[in-house]
Order: structure tokens, then C-alpha cells, then sequence
């Protein structure tokens, strides 16, 4: 996930990464600080003082509070209004056939929505468009 929020962060985008639980927001907001000794991503849980500001914003809330282009959807979390967003990225693992089949549902309720819809697979040198 940290390097897509780097690439949303070089478009001059902001992002909103929204999950299920608080504990999981903990555990993102510690992720993303520790994920790369060379680097640094600005970030910050939802409901601080500073909450409207951050480049990134981890939330289990429904407001864009950061008013981000992107929405970051892990660990199954709703979406909010796609409207709202230039993009949707949902997150999901591949082998757990639970998570699978609701990015499934996802996908095909995105696209008979009229939704444009892609399809990116994660290999050892990167993402590669799948559909």
C-alpha cells in the first residue's frame, strides 16, 4: 500500500485510506512510518487536529476529511462516495477467497454502475493491468 500512496503523493493527489477498525488504523499509522528506512510518508490517523491536512489520511470514518482524490479501501471497508474521488483502489489478498470475492462483487457492481474499472495484480517488479 505505501508505495501506491507515494505514487498518489507524486501526482499531487491526497489520499484517504479507509479501514474497518480502529486497532487496524494503529496498525497502518505504524506501517506506514516503518515501512522504509530511506523514506518518509506523510500521514496521519483521522481525528486529529491536523486530520484536514495530511496528504494521507488512514479513517474507519464515512468524510473525506482531507478532501483526497484517492480512496484507499483495506480489509473489506465500504466505499464512500466514488463521486468525491478521482480514484478507488481497493486492497485486497488475493488468496483469501473471502476478500477475493467481495473485490469480485466490487469490481462488477463498479462496472454496471458505468464506473470506469481496472484490475492490477501484484508481481516481484511491481503492478501489472490485469483487466
Amino acid at each position: 500500500m505505501a508505495e501506491l500512496l507515494e505514487k498518489t503523493l507524486a501526482r499531487g493527489w491526497k489520499g484517504l485510506v479507509r479501514t474497518i477498525s480502529a486497532e487496524r488504523v494503529d496498525q497502518l499509522d505504524s506501517s506506514l512510518w516503518t515501512y522504509r528506512d530511506d523514506s518518509f510518508l506523510p500521514h496521519g490517523p483521522a481525528g486529529e487536529a491536523l486530520s484536514p491536512r495530511q496528504p494521507v489520511l488512514v479513517t474507519t470514518g464515512l468524510v473525506n476529511e482531507n478532501a483526497a482524490e484517492v480512496l484507499f479501501l483495506a480489509d473489506g471497508a465500504e466505499p464512500l462516495n466514488l463521486g468525491d474521488f478521482a480514484r478507488c483502489i481497493i486492497l485486497f489478498d488475493g488468496a483469501d477467497p473471502e476478500q477475493l470475492a467481495l473485490a469480485r462483487r466490487r469490481w462488477s457492481a463498479f462496472k454496471a454502475e458505468g464506473l470506469p474499472v481496472s484490475y492490477w495484480k501484484q508481481v516481484a517488479r511491481g503492478w501489472e493491468k490485469q483487466a
